[in-house]
């Protein structure tokens, strides 16, 4: 072998690995490019298409028109914001999104751009879901409609519903009895934008008709065996409310100057204060706060307008609010970390990006700075998150190009390349010394089970503020199945045990899935011990951050490469590289992708041999 053999296999398998977005995971993205069972590439494009306008092509100039978006009360009978939410709902729908989801998305996104929710002149009344809506053709509808994201389960807007009608019945929800109401009273600016109105009657309605929604919301999760998180039940409450609240009434001086605070407003508390939610909220990167209430009032108001969207419009949605540093604890998606979600969730930097890039006059540079420095601080293994990150953005350039995704690969690159390469290396050595790919693959599984423990442990302590030191005793598949399949795939049956201390006490759990929750969960097995709670959940936590692996396949496809190079066959390269890789080998898949990742290295190596035409 020539002194250059080493650095040309590296780079060939490093080529490879890497050509196209599809060859490094297991997650089926070329399906998600029509929308089928996920949203996250309609959501890039419409952030693609709103970024654009924002830096700024509906004045036909480079320089930031965010302004234009925010413009409201004109007599127009077309606003700049407009033309920027068309652009963006045709984007999302020729990327998949239906139009009713498409609407909800965009709508979302022009908010954290700086859209206003309401626009409150009578005449020329303009909100944010209605003009989404009616943009993308949704049909218009009610907030029945309206269904939380799939959390296990989902939970339509119906309790809320029930539970807001059935106080209304029962008058208590505000101390102003209609019917003693003398006639012209109600309906006019005597009641209205007066005392009796804006500063009892609204207040009222709009705080305790929420708490009622959002807590009917909450007990219905309950019900149906979930964990009752906030963020849904507390915007399907709101949202109810809403349609039942006079939507642009300004409450009194009690509340704050003239203008200062609205119904929606106290709407958007009476949620925040039934689903215990913080009073502020930050957005990863720019640190920039969000008061909680204002802005559950403000997305009642679109969320009324804005059409009946789907179960995964719900969950593009709440991964939209994974751009908030607070998103694990308000029940937003859950792909800002600290577990790697699959790739069907990674849309928790785009709010980010686009709140950095206005920031930043629009510097691309800037902005991926900053994410990439969060996303190492806010994950159990950032380099797996942040390759996962630069695969969806890289698919979703297959879709739509611009500022979003590019912020988002810059972020990435750099991170990813190390990652390929170190791998490569890796395998190189290993089989020059006479081991197996198998024995490579597996050697960087193991490595990456001893990362996730230490920092996975590490990340807990902080985040329950107990001590926590765990290390698995056992990762494999039969949890409580005897199949071939999900023996050879662990994902679909896992059989997890580990041993975990918590302020130096310790703990074992012995087949966490398949086992001990179902008796934590229906016999009540140890719930007098506080501890046992957390030590089944930090299991959990750590558990599923290497089950999620199917998102970032390189500890498969990066030694299949390489050893195909060592003049392996490619299909048996994969296939010994996937059996070696227990961990990484979690569902289906690799085995294709690998073969297919090991004969274009073949190839490219071949290439790099043959001398130029004298």
């Amino acid at each position: 072998m020539t002194d250059n053999t080493k650095q040309n296999i590296i780079l060939a398998a490093s080529m490879a690995a890497t050509y196209q977005p599809d060859s490094l995971s297991n997650d089926k993205l070329e399906a998600a490019t029509k929308g089928h069972g996920s949203l996250v590439l309609p959501v890039y494009a419409a952030a693609n298409s709103i970024a654009e306008d924002v830096f700024c092509s509906i004045s036909g100039k480079k320089t930031s028109c965010a302004e234009k978006m925010t413009i409201l009360d004109a007599a127009l009978g077309e606003l700049p914001l407009d033309t920027v939410i068309e652009k963006a709902v045709k984007a999302a729908m020729s990327s998949g999104a239906a139009p009713e989801n498409a609407a909800l998305i965009v709508a979302a996104l022009a908010y954290f751009a700086g859209s206003a929710a309401r626009s409150g002149v009578p005449l020329g009344n303009r909100k944010l879901g209605a003009m989404a809506r009616m943009h993308a053709g949704g049909a218009r509808t009610s907030a029945i409609a309206l269904v939380t994201g799939k959390s296990t389960h989902r939970i339509q807007a119906f309790p809320a519903y029930m539970a807001i009608y059935k106080a209304l019945e029962e008058k208590k929800l505000t101390k102003v009895d209609g019917s003693t109401l003398p006639g012209f009273i109600s309906g006019g600016t005597i009641y209205g934008h007066s005392a009796l109105g804006e500063d009892y009657n609204i207040p009222e309605l709009a705080y305790n008709g929420a708490q009622v929604g959002t807590k009917a919301m909450l007990n219905a999760m309950a019900g149906a065996g979930v964990t009752p998180l906030g963020l849904w039940p507390a915007l399907i409450g709101a949202t109810v409310i809403m349609e039942i609240v006079h939507p642009d009434a300004i409450l009194g001086e009690e509340f704050g100057k003239f203008g200062a605070v609205n119904s929606s407003y106290m709407a958007g508390k009476g949620a925040r204060d039934a689903a215990n939610l913080p009073e502020k909220l930050h957005i990863r990167g720019t640190r920039e706060e969000y008061d909680t209430a204002t802005l559950l009032g403000d997305f009642a108001l679109i969320l009324k307008d804005v059409g009946g969207p789907s179960v995964i419009g719900s969950m593009a949605f709440s991964e939209i609010f994974a751009g908030f540093e607070e998103a694990p604890m308000i029940g937003a998606g859950f792909s800002g970390g600290p577990v790697n979600a699959p790739l069907g969730h990674v849309l928790g930097d785009i709010v980010p990006a686009l709140r950095l890039l206005l920031q930043n006059g629009g510097d691309v540079f800037a902005a991926a700075e900053v994410i990439r420095e969060y996303k190492m601080n806010s994950f159990i293994d950032p380099e797996l998150a942040i390759c996962s990150l630069n695969t969806i953005a890289r698919k979703a350039e297959q879709v739509s190009r611009g500022k979003i995704t590019n912020v988002c690969i810059l972020a990435s690159e750099g991170v990813r390349d190390r990652a390929v390469c170190r791998r490569a290396d890796l395998t190189y050595e290993m089989m020059k010394n006479g081991k197996t790919v198998a024995d490579a693959a597996k050697l960087l599984d193991e490595e990456r089970r001893a990362y996730v423990e230490k920092r996975g442990s590490a990340i807990l302590s902080g985040f329950t503020g107990h001590e926590i030191d765990l290390k698995f005793t056992e990762l494999r598949s039969h949890g409580r199945r005897t199949d071939k399949f999900t023996e050879r795939y662990w994902g679909f049956d896992s059989y997890v045990s580990y041993d975990v201390n918590i302020d130096g006490r310790p703990y074992h759990v012995e087949n966490l899935s398949g086992k001990e929750v179902p008796a934590f969960a229906l016999e009540g097995k140890n719930k007098d011990d506080p501890n046992w709670g957390i030590a089944l959940q930090c299991g959990a936590i750590i558990a599923q951050e290497l089950q999620y692996i199917g998102h970032t396949i390189i500890n498969i496809t990066v030694p299949a490469a390489v050893a195909a190079l060592f003049d392996m066959d490619a299909k048996t390269a994969a296939k010994e590289a996937e059996n070696g890789a227990y961990l990484t080998r979690s569902i289906p898949g690799a085995n294709d992708k690998a073969a297919e990742v090991a004969k274009l290295a073949q190839s490219i190596y071949a290439e790099m041999k043959k001398p130029f035409p004298e």
